[in-house]
């Protein structure tokens, strides 16, 4: 059996990735605006560099431009008022509240002109402690407790979307004890798949979200339960119909599945209006838009898609002769994803062999060949960041503390966790004289990465920082021991 050289090229790596011609160059697309290296060659953020980050705060460590997250929420709001402003005014965009919320980015979120998504009464009560108007907020839930609802009635949320039929009973009952009406948009699923992970694709009917449109063919009346929800939420006492909403799924990069839910919705809106004699002035298109966690995804700008879904909703009422709703949207990832990266201390590293078809020029006649990958480990894992094991998800990192001159080697960087899955970037090429004490950044985890992230294997969850204007300043403070050991009520 021959071992291969170390080449640039490992046939171990997956197809999409190439080697880059510059291990120390950032691709831009994956980075918030601010990040660069300095002269000495250590990434910077906001004019502060990852070594003064780490000695200051530690690792792991989320690290957020903060002008960068208030640059995406003022280009999805600008975007899409330009574009929907002969249609219906403008857009009401509200930031999804579940791929990273504290106060602090709910106090941006207000100032840049956003709304509030929320999903769970915790996500209010953060919403609360920061003092936005009730009435800018949203809450989803596909399982909303009572105390849930009743705390959206009490600070009187602008919407509360519900997600069946049983919800919306729910609902109208606990507004009409309370003398009270709620703000309600119905969920539907209507049937548009998202090209994503299975577990993320959202608006197909098998899946725990929604309201049907699909015709019910096991009842007389063959109605949907988007209908028969439509119907019963038009006369219920409790219950102020403001309209339909859906969302397709996540991390998606072309604006056909958007377009074409768009067009599904007002036709049905346009239907029940004609059947029911009932105005629903509202529409919320959801959000999904995708970002870069690679070289080759390629996101598209929020202007591209909003010129492409205000195409489809002015064409769609006009050939339905009825006036838009007012549309919103639901972008979260795509504002808070790419504004931020988690920064790691390097410790064990160690190559193992692992057999693959032979290179040309490599091997013996029997293409029986080994090729080296490196595993990188750093001081976190899937306890900040549970998107690898959970999707399959696909990231990249870099050479933080320094540049390097050394050759590319294909590497695996892996957390400190008690899991063979504990794995933070599945293939990466990085320098081959990467060592313990250097800083990797791994972009793009400004979404669903704190907000899933654990206390496996009794670590603390890591702080975020925000870094604006050369200043850096905690707005969640990393967990301590103690903190972990309070909850512990003893024998």
């Amino acid at each position: 059996m021959s071992v291969a050289a170390n080449t640039a090229a490992s046939p171990l790596a997956p197809e999409w990735l190439q080697v880059p011609a510059d291990l120390n160059a950032l691709h831009r697309p994956m980075w918030a605006g601010s990040v660069d290296r300095n002269d000495a060659g250590v990434l910077t953020v906001g004019g502060v560099d990852v070594q003064e980050l780490k000695a200051q705060f530690g690792t792991p460590l989320f690290v957020m431009d903060e002008s960068d997250f208030r640059a995406r929420a003022r280009a999805f709001k600008d975007s899409f008022d330009a574009a929907f402003a002969d249609i219906c005014g403008g857009v009401d965009v509200y930031y999804a509240g579940k791929s990273f919320l504290c106060t602090a980015v709910v106090k941006w979120v207000e100032e840049e002109g956003l709304r509030l998504d929320t999903a769970s009464g915790g996500e209010l009560a953060v919403a609360a402690r920061a003092g936005i108007a009730g009435e800018r907020v949203a809450l989803h839930g596909n399982n909303k407790s009572d105390a849930e609802i009743n705390r959206a009635l009490d600070m009187k949320l602008g919407r509360i979307v519900v997600d069946s039929l049983a919800e919306l009973v729910r609902v109208g009952a606990i507004a009409q004890a309370r003398g009270e009406q709620a703000k309600v948009m119905l969920r539907l699923t209507p049937g548009v798949h998202a090209h994503t992970h299975e577990f993320i694709a959202t608006a197909h009917e098998d899946q725990k979200f929604g309201l049907s449109m699909a015709a019910d063919t096991t009842d007389v009346t063959g109605v949907s339960a988007a209908e028969e929800a439509v119907a019963a939420a038009s006369v219920h006492p409790g219950i102020e119909l403001l309209g339909l909403h859906c969302h397709i799924g996540s991390q998606i990069f072309e604006p056909d599945g958007f377009a074409l839910a768009a067009e599904k919705l007002l036709r049905f809106l346009a239907a029940m209006q004609e059947k029911y004699s009932i105005i629903m002035p509202e529409l919320d298109l959801g959000g999904g838009y995708g970002i870069a966690y690679t070289p080759v995804d390629t996101p598209r700008p929020a202007a591209d898609i909003a010129t492409a879904m205000a195409a489809v909703v002015r064409s769609t009422c006009a050939e339905l002769g009825i006036d838009s709703p007012r549309i919103s949207i639901e972008p979260g990832r795509a504002i808070v994803g790419s504004t931020t990266f988690t920064l790691y201390e390097v410790g064990t590293l160690k190559t193992v062999r692992v057999d693959a078809p032979a290179v040309s020029g490599d091997g013996d006649a029997d293409n029986n060949v080994t090729y080296p990958r490196r595993y990188v480990s750093v001081d976190g894992g899937m306890s900040d960041n549970a998107r690898p094991v959970l999707y399959d998800a696909d990231y990249s990192a870099i050479l933080a503390s320094r540049t390097s001159a050394a050759a590319p080697q294909l590497s695996r960087v892996v957390g400190k966790h008690c899991e063979s899955g504990d794995i933070v970037v599945r293939d990466v090429y990085l320098p081959e004289d990467v060592a313990a004490g250097d800083l990797l950044a791994v972009p793009g985890t400004g979404a669903y990465c704190w907000a899933l992230s654990s206390n496996y294997n009794y670590l603390a969850r890591p702080g975020v920082v925000a870094v604006r204007d050369g200043s850096a300043r905690l707005i969640v403070r990393g967990e301590t021991e103690e903190d972990l050991l309070n909850r512990d009520m003893g024998a």
